[in-house]
């Protein structure tokens, strides 16, 4: 698939969804890192439905360094994986406060570090907490509707995330991401697509197709 069909697309959903952004809620860098930890295989939703709770009781890195775990896997039992995910941010923190002196970093390498943080998560934290754009995040929505728009044949996000990023300018990298996890929230949906009223159908070459 070529850049101006990319281009298009992108110009088509802003209208849309240029409005919106990540979906989790947060006001730092360490909570938007917290909140996308505990989103792998959750909804946004039930994630925003717990973080209220967890920041009023841990508020900064030294807090979660310091978590006890029952408490903390109580706390998100509802996002499922809790101990792991409990496991993670407890680690993650410590990282934070040993080498980072309790602040995230904002680079990709430096994100990279930190347990619990992969490109994704690595991704929406740049993009979403220090408007910085080193790649593409990649959840299950992306993977998706790049494929149905013929942006990319992969299956494994790092290719896919690869494929999008020679097809756009770093500057439209952030955008793009938050472009398709919407419209595959709202249109593009994983069963029984909508396309009648999807307004990519006439460029989509799976449109119809169910």
């Amino acid at each position: 698939m070529s850049a101006p069909h990319a281009l298009e697309i992108v110009r088509r959903l802003e209208p849309l969804y240029g409005h919106l952004t990540t979906g989790l809620a947060f006001s730092t860098p360490l909570e938007l890192v917290v909140a996308t930890i505990l989103s792998a295989q959750c909804t946004d939703e039930r994630v925003n439905m717990v973080t209220p709770t967890l920041f009023g009781r841990f508020a900064n890195a030294d807090d979660f360094a310091a978590a006890d775990p029952d408490e903390l896997e109580s706390i998100i039992h509802s996002c499922g994986f809790y101990r792991n995910k409990a496991k993670n941010i407890r680690a993650m923190a410590e990282v934070l406060v040993e080498r980072f002196g309790g602040e995230v970093p904002s680079t990709m390498n430096e994100l990279l570090t930190l347990p619990g943080v992969a490109r994704k998560t690595a991704n929406v934290v740049l993009c979403h907490a220090f408007q910085r754009h080193e790649g593409i995040a990649v959840d299950t929505h992306v993977q998706r509707v790049a494929r149905r728009l013929g942006l990319t044949r992969e299956t494994v996000p790092e290719k896919i995330e690869a494929d999008l990023m020679a097809l756009l300018p770093p500057t439209f990298w952030g955008k793009i991401s938050d472009l398709l996890i919407w419209h595959g929230r709202r249109v593009c949906v994983a069963r029984s697509p909508r396309c009648a009223e999807c307004i990519l159908a006439d460029i989509c070459p799976s449109a119809g197709t169910g």
